[in-house]
């Protein structure tokens, strides 16, 4: 699978641009604020129907325009697909396939699977447990069409008894019989979103260890560990003795939305005892870790995004992660690097790679490398 053209009409600060890709390697260089990172995130918005750096749809609509429009056309073995998501102010957003409506927006999470490699990466391991979630949801997400609807099921019926609970101490009421479908749906998807999330866990850390012994030669012992207070011999016993709890502070406190993922180096928090340098090796094993899920799921390679990491890598790490590239590891790439010089130097020795490189300057596009 790969994207062979994007067009973008009113997006962010593209007026209206229409590129050519390469089906194995795209170079977007140009200085910081010229719009390479948004030309990334128009891929994303066709993968995931949203954007990876502000959830805010209209905010992504070009200043003084009142619509947008992103369109690719994908090359699914011997199918081409046209994918369009569209956005009029004041409206709802609009996704098609082939020229035919989603009914629900989840329905396309999946088919065109992504990976984004970006700076603001490092959130996964120095936020808290809630960044961590979404991080291992997005990827179970594009892999099992199933567990996306089980979560979105969860966390309406989590909306719904947070709100039972606010609306009882407003009201200084309690009605067991009102709570006690939340509590069995909170419980029931509730275990079914820990299995999946155990056993994917179980799937995607043999990956995750090989990327990051490669990265870092094997100098230290890293681990995934995932904890959750349901996670016990009686999750409805655990969520009843907290119901008092739950109605002092109006929300839910025991469930799979509290789960967390701890990330350890030798057997100590990532966070506070991981340098820099290992943090930065963690994170891109968990990405490429990523990659490696979802062409095993899918049984073909999902597009990769990296935004500006040149700069954030040393000599090391980049010949490691250019290994890769020249043993055809990935499928499409995406690279933006503000220097195209060194986009040149590192990309020149993959003789037979078909790559393109684009110089973006205030939303324009011009070719400046044949293949």
């Amino acid at each position: 699978m790969h994207l062979e053209s994007l067009e973008l009409l009113n997006f962010k600060n593209y007026e209206e641009i229409n590129l050519q890709f390469s089906p194995e390697i795209n170079c977007l260089v140009g200085s910081n604020g010229s719009g390479k990172t948004n030309m990334l995130d128009a891929i994303h918005y066709l993968s995931l129907t949203k954007s990876a750096f502000n959830p805010i749809d209209v905010q992504n609509i070009r200043h003084e325009s009142d619509f947008m429009v992103i369109r690719g056309m994908f090359r699914k073995e011997d199918r081409q697909e046209t994918i369009q998501c569209s956005l009029q102010q004041g409206q709802r957003k609009v996704l098609r396939r082939n020229k035919k409506d989603y009914d629900k927006m989840s329905e396309h999470i999946g088919r065109y699977p992504v990976v984004l490699i970006a700076p603001n990466d490092t959130d996964v391991i120095r936020e808290g447990s809630e960044t961590r979630r979404k991080f291992f949801d997005s990827i179970l997400s594009q892999i099992d069409q199933q567990y996306l609807l089980w979560l979105l099921q969860y966390n309406h019926v989590l909306k719904q008894r947070n709100s039972l609970l606010k609306q009882f101490s407003e009201n200084n009421t309690f009605d067991r019989d009102l709570l006690e479908p939340y509590d069995r749906h909170l419980l029931e998807f509730g275990q079914l979103l820990l299995k999946a999330r155990r056993d994917f866990l179980q799937d995607y850390l043999p990956y995750f260890l090989s990327h990051y012994q490669n990265l870092s030669e094997g100098k230290e012992a890293v681990s995934i560990r995932y904890e959750s207070n349901m996670d016990v011999a009686n999750p409805e016993a655990e969520l009843r003795n907290n119901l008092r709890r739950d109605l002092a502070l109006q929300r839910s406190n025991i469930g799979i939305h509290k789960d967390d993922f701890v990330f350890e180096i030798d057997g100590h928090p990532l966070k506070k005892f991981g340098s820099q340098g290992q943090q930065k090796s963690f994170l891109i094993s968990l990405k490429l870790a990523h990659f490696d899920s979802i062409r095993q799921h899918k049984g073909y390679k999902p597009i990769l995004l990296l935004d500006d990491i040149f700069d954030k890598l040393d000599d090391h790490r980049i010949a490691k992660l250019m290994e890769l590239v020249s043993g055809h590891a990935f499928g499409q790439l995406f690279v933006t690097d503000a220097r195209p010089e060194r986009t040149e130097r590192i990309f020149q020795q993959l003789s037979d790679t078909e790559v393109r490189v684009y110089r973006i300057e205030a939303g324009e596009a011009r070719r400046i490398m044949a293949e």
